[in-house]
């Protein structure tokens, strides 16, 4: 029955003896009672063998007297069999979980005298004189000294013992590292000692409570976090599953170089196997739909520090549904929602202007709301019915008032929505399968409303036929596509760039400076008692999550006429199309035909090879039948293949410089090459000749792109060019006429550019690698981002969706430094970095896997989620320089330095 729970805040459970607890001593109904005495910081616990009485608790500070026989022995009270035994008195006493059943704890007011008698009486000077040294600490005026006092008293513990070494697994396993540290877990820490062997993590208590080792095989562990634990950046989680709530063991250390060395040893582990996620690239499954809702606020609540073992930490999760009176829940009802773009407490008008005239008035530093969203009394308020004893720890032994209990839906929506101080958001079990925090199983007591109503179940909404049913329809409503498009402005107010500054005082989400990471640094207070209140205070105030965003959270990409929803195991899945199997159009056709060679793209096999240039391959253009393969090199000319004589039927030379890249324009009449003689120059493919010449750039033009009559062209003069171009008719010797629509400007070299499908952003990269986003129709800068290396090839991701139109919305970038960058288009948010073993030289790729060329030769298939090569292909004999791919993404034609191009075919 005995819990680290019956603990106060902040107190140790130091050590336990098997004793009996004597009642009536010397009278003739004198009795017994067995059990297990616990020594801790702050009190004495004893627990009875027998579940039918109750453990008693006696608080140190109400001690009076602690006294062996030989303390006093003229008025020794003890006649005979006095061996091993000493007497307690004090004026309080607390009598708990009394013929086992949870309730409030019961309080003995008064003096009263309790003997106590140890199994091993050798022990009894110890227990008694360590019992006095912590009744000394108890009785100390000031918190700060009391806790300085225990700290010592406990560091001395800890420096008198060792980790057990009969305790390692196998005697063949080889130790890292030895340390102090706490072991936490929600509302109390154990203190003990780490060790980390080539094989195992181990933990043993100082108390041997709750047993006397806790093991985490290394090969076992998945996840690894760094932690902030009492403002202090000590703590340490270890997980062993990917995706569960909680973790396996929660470590929080004396020092963060001990913290860090443990990291980095189980880090150098896992790091050959297990892959690290960031925020960004957890967004970017999101943003694809290969975790849900459910999943990513998890994962970002992991990031920010989060966690179910801290509960002025724990994950938070927000209010979706605003409806809890309606019979039935509709979800394409967007008043059904909460506006998910305010912060609680700005969501009812009149008590947010209420609080905004109370700060305007407020002395700095300023705050909206005096109390947070998310506190250890808030999650045990919601949790109450199955984490009865966590509430009793927080609250001194007892339940709070009934009315102010977790009663019913309804009523706690709506004192969020109009309570002066009720800010509260959700906690993910709300979004789970266990319905029992909403059910009183264990029939607890926990009092009568005003009515004269028990409290009892949670009352739920009209719309839910029971608790299993709530859940269900609030992890619809969770992975609901409304839900899914306003999500991001959510993430932007709790762990984005509205959580502090300027941002978060315009959407009033500012709360109490002391909440925030970085909002007081405890090293610099030297009053104990002044750090041991602040640390109390955000205890119980709750603290904001760690900033994981500083730029507005991209939205999810949505499909319209499908819908997300999250299977038990919270697995996204699309729903079945509207469409019937005879209705198929030929969009469903030729995604289901993408989709299928991307997922096979590994099994691509070389078919062809042919030498045709003297220098390396610069680009590659195939006509629409295919049947014709136009290259261009460094060593200047232009030369068109023919794949069924498989010869060269034309080699063209422009100019006595390298050429750069090519492209066919629509109908196969011309070819377009662009030069390092700063040209652009135009081929007629049916009359074999120079038709046209671009003179548009002051140095070399390195590459071009064409869409719907327009001409981009990027060079080494640092701008772009955007032309409108008419074509000239080689038969009457009209010329191309070129209009110059815009140039955007850059600072150094363009090495690259690539357009979106809809022709309205482009994107470029520099020779410093600097990636600029262009909106083409005002000629402006969206965004810009700092990759630190010359970019070889970006490209933008086009998603295409059935029923929907092509939407493009990520953009791919390597260069020199080896790291795939994945960045969103519409905030210039970087959501993704791979690095690679070598430069990767060009690539295509379809928003999950990569297929690219790098620099040894190799075509090189990549899981971007994963971060990871999956498949390496023999190829060329010096770097791919150059990458074309058919629309149904089945054939793939590559050139590299060794002067060939290699044909490459998917064989299923």
């Amino acid at each position: 029955r005995f819990s680290l729970l019956l603990l106060n805040l902040e107190e140790y459970y130091f050590e336990q003896h098997t004793a009996n607890h004597i009642i009536n001593k010397g009278c003739r109904d004198e009795r017994k009672f067995r059990g297990s005495l616990k020594i801790c910081s702050k009190s004495i616990i004893f627990e009875p063998d027998d579940n039918i009485q109750p453990i008693i608790k006696i608080p140190l500070r109400d001690c009076v007297s602690i006294k062996a026989p030989e303390d006093n022995e003229a008025s020794n009270p003890f006649t005979r069999d006095t061996s091993g035994r000493f007497s307690v008195v004090c004026n309080q006493v607390f009598l708990i979980r009394e013929r086992n059943i949870i309730a409030p704890y019961k309080t003995v007011r008064g003096r009263t005298e309790h003997l106590f008698q140890l199994d091993v009486a050798g022990k009894l000077g110890d227990v008694v004189q360590n019992l006095h040294q912590l009744y000394r600490a108890s009785c100390l005026d000031k918190m700060g000294d009391q806790a300085a006092m225990i700290t010592a008293i406990l560091q001395s513990r800890l420096a008198r013992t060792s980790f057990d070494k009969n305790r390692f697994q196998s005697i063949s396993e080889t130790l890292h590292m030895e340390c102090k540290a706490e072991m936490v877990t929600p509302l109390v820490t154990n203190p003990g000692h780490v060790c980390v062997t080539d094989a195992n993590l181990y933990f043993q208590p100082l108390n041997g409570y709750p047993k006397p080792v806790v093991r985490i095989t290394l090969q076992n562990v998945r996840r690894i976090y760094k932690r902030r634990h009492g403002l202090m950046p000590l703590g340490l989680e270890v997980f062993c599953t990917e995706n569960d709530l909680c973790s396996d063991i929660y470590l929080k250390f004396y020092n963060y170089q001990d913290r860090d060395e443990l990291y980095f040893l189980i880090a150098t582990y896992i790091e050959n196997h297990i892959t690290e996620h960031t925020a960004e690239s957890y967004m970017l499954q999101w943003q694809r739909g290969h975790i849900s809702n459910y999943q990513y606020l998890l994962h970002l609540n992991n990031l920010a520090d989060r966690s179910c073992n801290d509960l002025s930490q724990y994950p938070v999760f927000p209010w979706i549904i605003a409806d809890y009176s309606s019979s039935v829940l509709d979800l394409t009802k967007p008043e059904t929602f909460r506006d998910l773009s305010k912060p609680i407490g700005a969501l009812n008008k009149e008590r947010l202007d209420r609080l905004l005239t109370r700060y305007r008035e407020m002395p700095e530093p300023k705050f909206m709301y005096g109390s947070h969203y998310s506190s250890p009394g808030y999650v045990l308020f919601y949790l109450v019915r199955v984490a009865p004893e966590y509430m009793l720890c927080l609250q001194n032994g007892k339940f709070d008032h009934a009315d102010r209990m977790f009663n019913s839906l309804a009523e706690t929506w709506k004192n969020c929505l109009d309570g002066a101080t009720d800010f509260k958001e959700l906690i993910p079990e709300f979004y789970e399968n266990d319905s029992s925090f909403l059910v009183n199983s264990l029939k607890l007591d926990l009092g009568k409303r005003q009515g004269g109503k028990m409290v009892e179940d949670v009352e739920l909404p009209p719309w839910a036929s029971g608790p299993d049913d709530f859940l269900q329809k609030s992890q619809e409503a969770l992975e609901s596509q409304y839900v899914s498009e306003h999500l991001h402005e959510w993430i932007d107010l709790i762990f984005g760039y509205k959580q502090k500054g300027s941002e978060a005082v315009a959407a009033h989400n500012v709360f109490h400076p002391l909440t925030y990471e970085g909002g007081v640094d405890l090293n610099s207070i030297m009053d104990p008692n002044e750090k041991v209140a602040l640390l109390t205070q955000i205890l119980e105030f709750g603290q904001t999550p760690k900033q994981l965003f500083t730029i507005p959270h991209p939205r999810r990409i949505i499909p319209k006429l499908k819908s997300l929803s999250r299977t038990s195991s919270h697995s996204v899945s699309i729903a079945e199309s509207p469409v019937s199997p005879n209705e198929e159009s030929f969009e469903d056709l030729t995604e289901e035909s993408i989709t299928l060679a991307w997922n096979n793209i590994a099994k691509l096999k070389l078919d062809e090879q042919y030498k045709i240039h003297k220098e390396a391959i610069t680009g590659i253009a195939v006509t629409c039948s295919g049947s014709s393969v136009f290259t261009t090199s460094q060593d200047s000319t232009l030369k068109m293949f023919s794949k069924e004589s498989k010869t060269i039927q034309r080699s063209v030379s422009f100019s006595n410089m390298a050429l750069s890249s090519c492209l066919i324009l629509p109908g196969d009449t011309t070819v377009i090459s662009s030069s390092w003689d700063n040209h652009i120059y135009f081929y007629s493919i049916a009359f074999g000749r120079q038709q046209d010449i671009l003179m548009g750039h002051d140095d070399a033009v390195s590459k071009i792109c064409w869409c719907d009559g327009r001409l981009y062209s990027a060079s080494w003069d640092s701008t772009v060019k955007v032309w409108h171009c008419v074509p000239g008719e080689i038969s009457s010797n009209k010329k191309h006429h070129f209009e110059l629509l815009a140039e955007l400007e850059h600072d150094v070299s363009v090495n690259t550019i690539d357009l979106n499908a809809a022709n309205t952003i482009l994107a470029s990269g520099t020779k410093e690698g600097t990636i600029s986003v262009w909106d083409v129709t005002t000629a402006t800068v969206l965004h810009q981002t700092e990759c630190l290396n010359v970019l070889f090839c970006c490209c933008f991701f086009c998603l295409l969706f059935f029923f929907f139109c092509t939407d493009s919305r990520h953009l791919l970038s390597t260069g020199e430094d080896c790291c795939f960058k994945v960045i969103d288009v519409q905030t210039g948010m970087l959501i993704s970095s791979v690095t690679a073993d070598e430069p990767q030289r060009c690539f295509k790729w379809d928003g999950n896997t990569i297929l690219s060329g790098s620099q040894s030769g190799e075509l090189q298939i990549w899981d971007l989620l994963g971060g990871k090569v999956i498949e390496r292909i023999k190829g060329h004999t010096g770097a791919v320089t150059s990458m074309w791919m058919n629309e149904q993404c089945n054939s793939v034609i590559t050139g590299g330095e060794d002067k060939q191009i290699m044909f490459w075919k998917l064989q299923y």
